[in-house]
């Protein structure tokens, strides 16, 4: 009996891979709910190479179907013996530019090389000649056959140009020079996109009428004194891989003086976002769905008895976050039902830890798949899963407490700003305040010093003695007359904060100085460190959430003790602004998508200001400057 357990176990987790007789090709098993796009990914190819060895696959693939897949790996240049020239088959996002620093000859060289071969541009699967270093004349080459088999992409519901051309591992530019009705519109469901192939004669298209989008411009821009990657990128309100992209010199950094192109969006200054309220433009009739995923693991609180269940309440302290998340959001849900929102909202027990959870199962067996929306789960890797699950349908998938990410999905969106952009606001305060920035950092904490180092070039450093202490005439000789001061303090040593307070009260006199922390620290709880130590410096430090004293802060707290007896905590308020802000989005006129380019938003406690990632997604970037007054409260810094 237990042999044939074995053999089942083993026929069930097998793996589905087997080698084709080719050398080139893999055949591959297709599993229950794998896609295209997932198998694709799994051999580091694009959906088009799998579309044009298996064109019944554009239809949709079914459980055991065979599909035939390209061995990328056993791939490699060729050599031909003309001229000691090498054939290279174009990939994914390669250019002329790269590839003529990866055989380290001239751009004009290969383009000579296939004159008639790039009359047509340079695509996926095309065959170039690279010449030898210092031979440029055209080589004779056969034209590459074009593929027979027709690829095209119908528009589903939500798809944008981008989500469509990373799915087939184009550029956008290629999608619309295949596809040039197209440039400047928005894409109508259940269009037809040429993507290879032989294109159809017969083939009719919608006609379309162009909608004006103003595309993006670029400026020429000389860098500045002290100007880094970070800060140029966030004047112009681009991406530092945007203006990569645009100057791939940048890589080898940043030189004052040297000439730069810059993406301008409409004008020479870019307007950035301003806070609205939504309430204010809600559209009746409003109907979406959305579901909330929280980590309730309700199969460990059933083993429970009543006696042990009391005992997890009171221990479990992730289980009391995401029940303390769970009643801000049903006040939330509530608010909006108030105001007359026709909103069905679906809570859902993720059952997750750091490292398993049942979302696949969830999105399956409740159609998440026609949602409007997603806030949860919790765990990052979770919220990753889900949003990779909703990714070819584009639903957005909000991450409402994770700090820390990497992957990036078109349809995800962090409603938590990451620890870097934290940091940075701090920064681009203290700039914005025209203000000369100082760092004291504790010899010991290396990895913030070449933090600083490597991404605020313009930060000057104060210098420790070789006892270890700190060099305070040297850091007296740092300070400007007449400019704010912004001091920045990196130690937990009590000692060293100590004598940093004390030498720079000592200086308030002649100089403009305020004392600014870069994120927690518990140091400065320790009694020996007084309030008014550090309100007398006016400490400043970037802040997740502001204080916020008005009426309707006022409103929500008396609502939600009346209705749990207890006052809300951060848990709590995070719950109601998360999900209160994800359906005021919903009930606008424009997609939520769209909410999200052009609307910050400020809630109980947080702020949504949300940038569109190069890779796809969105962060939010609201962060909050706050500083200790001398009247011992905290204010919001302008």
């Amino acid at each position: 009996m237990k042999y044939l357990i074995y053999i089942a176990c083993f026929l069930f987790f097998g793996t589905n891979i087997s080698l084709a007789q080719s050398t080139n090709l893999i055949k591959h098993k297709v599993q229950k709910g794998e896609t295209i796009p997932e198998i694709a990914k799994k051999y580091n190819v694009t959906p088009l190479d799998i579309y044009k060895l298996n064109p019944d696959a554009q239809q949709g693939v079914s459980e055991n179907t065979v599909l035939l897949i390209p061995n990328k790996t056993k791939q490699k240049t060729e050599t031909i013996s003309t001229n000691n020239a090498k054939k290279h088959t174009v990939l994914a996002k390669e250019t002329l530019y790269s590839l003529s620093k990866l055989y380290n000859v001239s751009i004009s060289d290969i383009e000579k090389a296939n004159v008639e071969v790039l009359k047509e541009g340079m695509k996926i699967g095309t065959i170039l000649v690279i010449p030898a270093k210092g031979k440029s004349n055209p080589i004779e080459t056969p034209k590459p056959n074009a593929s027979k088999t027709s690829v095209y992409h119908q528009v589903q519901p939500k798809e944008t140009k981008y989500a469509i051309a990373k799915q087939y591992g184009i550029t956008i530019e290629q999608l619309e020079k295949q596809n040039p009705e197209i440039v400047n519109i928005e894409l109508p469901i259940g269009y037809k996109l040429y993507i290879s192939g032989e294109k159809s004669v017969v083939e009719t298209k919608p006609i379309v009428t162009p909608v004006s989008v103003p595309k993006p411009l670029e400026s020429l821009y000389i860098i500045k004194p002290k100007e880094t990657l970070y800060s140029i990128s966030n004047q112009f309100e681009v991406t530092q891989e945007e203006l990569v992209a645009l100057n791939p010199e940048l890589k080898d950094g940043v030189i004052e003086g040297m000439s730069i192109k810059v993406p301008i969006k409409s004008s020479a200054l870019v307007v950035k976002k301003e806070y609205k309220d939504l309430t204010k433009s809600i559209r009746s009739g409003t109907n979406k769905k959305l579901a909330i995923l929280l980590p309730f693991n309700l199969t460990k609180l059933d083993q429970d008895t009543i006696n042990s269940t009391k005992a997890r309440l009171k221990k479990d302290k992730f289980l009391n976050m995401t029940l303390d998340f769970y009643s801000g959001s049903l006040m939330a849900i509530d608010s909006v039902r108030k105001m007359g929102l026709n909103v069905d909202v679906t809570i859902l027990d993720s059952n997750e830890t750091k490292s398993t959870s049942n979302v696949t199962s969830l999105v399956q067996d409740n159609n998440l798949k026609t949602f409007d929306a997603i806030i949860g789960p919790f765990y990052q890797n979770n919220v990753e899963k889900t949003a990779s699950l909703l990714s070819e349908n584009n639903v957005p998938v909000i991450s409402p407490l994770s700090k820390d990410y990497d992957k990036k999905f078109p349809n995800l969106v962090q409603a938590t700003p990451s620890s870097d952009d934290i940091k940075n606001a701090m920064f681009d305060f203290m700039r914005a305040k025209s203000g000369n920035i100082i760092a004291i950092v504790d010899p010991k904490k290396a990895a913030i010093k070449q933090y600083i180092s490597e991404n605020h070039k313009d930060v000057i450093f104060a210098e420790f003695t070789e006892k270890g202490s700190l060099d305070i005439e040297k850091l007296k000789s740092l300070l400007i007359k007449d400019k704010t001061n912004f001091v920045i303090m990196e130690t937990e040593k009590t000692n060293l904060i100590l004598s940093i307070t004390n030498t720079l009260s000592g200086l308030l006199s002649s100089y403009d100085v305020k004392l600014v922390i870069l994120g927690e620290n518990d140091a400065l709880d320790y009694e020996e460190i007084s309030m008014t130590r550090l309100t007398k410096l006016k400490m400043h430090y970037p802040s997740l959430t502001r204080v916020n004293d008005s009426d309707e802060a006022t409103i929500f707290e008396n609502t939600f003790k009346k209705k749990n007896r207890i006052l809300p905590n951060q848990f709590a308020t995070r719950g109601f602004d998360v999900t209160f802000d994800v359906l005021l989005r919903l009930a606008q006129e424009k997609s939520i998508t769209e909410t999200l380019n052009d609307s910050a938003t400020e809630q109980i406690e947080n702020r949504f200001y949300y940038k569109q990632n190069p890779d796809g997604g969105y962060t939010n970037k609201g962060v909050y400057i706050l500083f200790y007054d001398t009247d011992l409260t905290i204010k919001e810094a302008k």
